[in-house]
């Protein structure tokens, strides 16, 4: 029996280097890329308090670039930290942008990126492709291995009424992303975890999505869940392990590529509530929702999770219904390995908010489209209790 080929199409970032300890030589790479030279650099507090910025400051300093920093950026930004830092932008005649820290960050940075020469309002760009124009050039260095920011089209934003937002269009992949997995030396464990586990889910659901699962986007999730397997548990026990984070944040970067172009589903649907609430970090949102969710989709994606099993070092007979269960009791275990919290009580999550949850979950029906199996509002509240 023939299989015919359906038609795809895959987009990502333009350029993406891997070096170790490239963040100190930034400018150098920057120089001979980009005639632009007055650059707003967005991060976030903790980054500029943990020491990252003086080497990539100097650097870009020496290479002839004028640096404004904007570091008030917070996990699950809020629009008004757009505003601001766009305004920062303005006032600074910024004519580049540079992404430094986690997937907040990059996120804001991509849009401050699409909006300094736009007419547009940023309620305006919410949904997919309605971003008008061109962008000022961008370059994304996350310091954190989970979100895949870096190679996505996607920023998600905390609006004015506690609900998460995304904005998906073309305009938000970067020209060029560093991979200096240095920078991710001094994570802590916790965060180490649920930044890794954020990676596997966006491989996971990418590799089981419903509507734009393709070659490519299969081949790039299978590599990002065999590096990040095998290599997250080492960087939470021992974070100054090189090996281990390079794999690890290589495995972030291809997940990334693989649910930019196939799109997440309820996992990231029950996780977005859990911010927006209760600002519960994203990935760790996300580790929480996932094995309730991989329950729940077995119905539908037993086959394909028979075919990740052995990717993870599951065990496999062959039997697509042991085989989905291996997966998932893999996924278990590799998840407790991490020490990650793993119930929704241990992160003061109150039972009574459980269908608020629900209801704003159902909200997300970009991604609930996309899930292989349909999900109701009473499903999600089951998802959530299962998880509580």
């Amino acid at each position: 029996m023939n299989h015919v080929m359906k038609d795809f199409a895959f987009t990502t970032v333009a350029e993406i280097i891997v070096e170790w300890a490239g963040a100190a030589r930034l400018g150098a790479i920057l120089q001979p890329r980009f005639s632009a030279r007055r650059v707003l650099l967005v991060t976030d507090a903790g980054l500029v308090k943990a020491g990252i910025l003086p080497p990539v400051l100097h650097s870009l300093q020496d290479a002839g670039f004028q640096v404004t920093v904007y570091d008030r950026v917070q996990p699950d930004p809020h629009e008004r930290l757009v505003r601001e830092a766009l305004q920062v932008a303005h006032d600074s005649h910024c004519d580049m942008v540079i992404g430094l820290g986690g997937g907040s960050s990059l996120d804001v940075a991509k849009l401050v990126a699409v909006l300094i020469n736009s007419e547009q309002d940023l309620p305006e760009l919410y949904g997919i492709g309605k971003v008008i124009g061109q962008r000022l050039p961008l370059v994304n260095i996350p310091t954190t291995a989970g979100t895949g920011s870096e190679v996505t089209n996607i920023s998600i934003l905390t609006t004015h009424d506690d609900s998460k937002m995304g904005i998906v269009s073309p305009q938000l992949y970067g020209d060029l992303v560093l991979l200096d997995a240095q920078l991710t030396l001094g994570l802590p464990p916790v965060h180490t975890a649920a930044a890794g586990i954020d990676a596997m889910v966006h491989a996971i659901e990418a590799y089981t999505g419903k509507h734009k699962k393709n070659p490519l986007s299969d081949a790039l999730a299978r590599e990002a869940l065999r590096l990040i397997s095998r290599h997250l548990v080492t960087a939470c026990r021992d974070g100054n392990n090189r090996e281990a984070r390079e794999n690890v944040l290589l495995g972030a970067m291809l997940a990334g590529q693989a649910f930019a172009n196939s799109p997440v589903a309820a996992v990231h649907a029950l996780a977005y509530p859990l911010g927006a609430r209760h600002h519960i970090p994203h990935g760790l949102s996300n580790a929480l929702m996932l094995i309730p969710v991989l329950q729940f989709n077995v119905s539908a994606a037993a086959p394909l999770y028979g075919e990740l099993a052995a990717i993870i070092g599951a065990k496999v007979t062959g039997d697509v219904a042991n085989d989905a269960q291996s997966f998932i009791a893999a996924m278990v275990k590799i998840v407790a390995a991490t020490g990650a919290p793993n119930r929704l009580r241990d992160v003061d999550v109150p039972e009574k908010d459980l269908p608020l949850l629900a209801h704003d979950a159902m909200q997300q029906t970009r991604l609930l489209d996309n899930n292989p199996v349909t999900l109701t509002e009473g499903d999600a509240l089951r998802l959530y209790q299962q998880a509580f």
